[in-house]
């Protein structure tokens, strides 16, 4: 296993964003959180250390847990292609989608059954009776029943869901759950992504949350969000590009690399609204879809606006082998286009090997952008949708899953009712394009959204809560 460096991060800062009594609050409970678990560990395991919203969430929530000083630990779980091609299908199928799969055997479980087997084997003399594990998602579930073996207190949290089963979920939760019921408590992003076999006193929702703080939503100033981009070459300007410095999470500061190829053709000008989704190249983010739609529904009707379609660089997500064969689909798709709709349609392979750069490019890209669309055909939650309305941005999302706790339709942004309604979906992007007014007004309304809801303080409180119930 591999552990993951965890930095503190006082709680001053995130305390001084908030109202007085909401701030006491937050520090009340972090000091309560000391006392609870002095003398324990509490473990948090998944499936990767970068790359996705798991991975950003566990990044910042653990430094501030550490940061009340609770001794908190971050470990990568190791497994081989045939493991991640399985628990990548589960992942696929409590979306209720498998793609190139009719289910899964005995032959999977038993190879999961392994890999769990090997990875418990790192943990055992590492765990100790008491301490608290937190598993994520379906890769870890299996570790469940061992940990308890060991004594300790484990929670499985559930990061993906579906609002209404189908068979293909049933398939999915039938190969689990004998390996989530193992645990204390499980976790989930809504009430409707919650088995019927799982007991609801055993079951807590607690929605996911962003760090204003972090390289990816601190504050940018307008002028610099601009260098960025034409620095990395995610825009053009014709200008001299020039050296340019970011602080990481850890306070340290990275020198901005340029990067020739980061986009499938020339970058955008400068001065064209970008339209941006950025997501993994999976296919429940329906990134075909966003092009197609894009290039038949909202080209014809703009003169200036680009798409911009921002992904990781397939070769640096160690947990997804689905998303080198989405990515060229896309580039299938996008080399099919006519030469004027496909010069304003960009794939970028953002950078993975150095993960403060990418967030620091990401946070520059949903602020440069006019929009920033989430057109999910599921989703469990939309972290970079909660991101962009940080950052003020006005947001069109489908309106499935989590997405439809983030916003309200008309107010922060525009929901999208059937997610494979490219028309429909055309129409409501060209509308915000056409009305600048209408954009800035749910954007400042999208930031206090974000600021009411969706940031740590009620995150790490509600974590508290469950540990405290728990530890009782």
């Amino acid at each position: 296993m591999e552990a993951v460096e965890i930095h503190a991060e006082p709680l001053d800062a995130l305390a001084e964003l908030l109202e007085p009594e909401r701030a006491e609050l937050f520090l009340s409970t972090a000091s309560f959180a000391r006392g609870l678990l002095s003398g324990r560990i509490v473990w948090n395991i998944n499936s990767t250390a970068s790359g996705g919203g798991v991975a950003e969430m566990l990044q910042t929530l653990l430094a501030y847990a550490r940061g009340a000083e609770v001794d908190t630990r971050w470990l990568v779980l190791e497994g081989d292609p045939q493991f991640f091609e399985i628990t990548k299908a589960l992942h696929n199928a409590l979306h209720g989608s498998l793609v190139g799969r009719t289910g899964f055997d005995s032959v999977d479980q038993a190879h999961y059954e392994r890999v769990m087997q090997a990875n418990l084997a790192q943990l055992r003399g590492m765990v100790r009776p008491g301490d608290v594990v937190l598993l994520h998602d379906p890769q870890t579930a299996g570790l469940a029943a061992g940990l308890k073996q060991l004594g300790a207190h484990v929670v499985w949290r559930c990061h993906i869901g579906r609002d209404e089963s189908t068979e293909i979920t049933d398939l999915g939760w039938a190969f689990l759950r004998q390996h989530v019921l193992a645990a204390d408590a499980f976790v989930f992003s809504r009430v409707s992504y919650i088995p019927d076999w799982v007991p609801r006193e055993r079951a807590v929702v607690i929605q996911p949350s962003i760090d204003p703080f972090s390289t990816k939503n601190a504050e940018i100033v307008g002028a610099d969000v601009r260098r960025i981009l034409l620095e990395v070459g995610l825009v053009h300007n014709g200008d001299v590009r020039e050296t340019f410095e970011f602080q990481r999470r850890t306070g340290e500061h990275g020198v901005l690399r340029r990067h020739a190829d980061l986009v499938s053709n020339a970058p955008p000008p400068i001065t064209a609204p970008l339209v941006v989704q950025v997501s993994r190249w999976d296919r429940l983010k329906d990134m075909p879809g966003v092009l197609t739609g894009f290039a038949a529904h909202v080209a014809p009707h703009t003169r200036d606006a680009h798409l911009v379609l921002a992904g990781p660089d397939v070769s640096g997500v160690s947990d997804d082998p689905e998303g080198a064969q989405v990515y060229a689909e896309c580039r299938e798709l996008w080399r099919r286009l006519p030469d004027d709709v496909r010069g304003r349609c960009h794939l970028a392979s953002l950078p993975m090997d150095d993960v403060d750069e990418n967030a620091f490019i990401v946070n520059a890209l949903q602020r440069h952008a006019a929009i920033v669309v989430q057109k999910s055909l599921v989703e469990g939650f939309g972290l970079t949708l909660t991101e962009a309305m940080w950052k003020g941005r006005p947001v069109v999302a489908s309106a499935v899953g989590g997405l439809q706790d983030q916003l309200t339709d008309g107010d922060e942004g525009l929901l999208l009712g059937d997610p494979a309604d490219l028309e429909s979906f055309g129409k409501l992007v060209t509308r915000l394009l056409e009305e600048p007014e209408l954009r800035a007004a749910m954007g400042q309304r999208g930031q206090e959204r974000v600021r009411r809801t969706f940031l740590g303080d009620r995150h790490l409180i509600e974590w508290v809560h469950l540990l405290r119930a728990l530890a009782a």
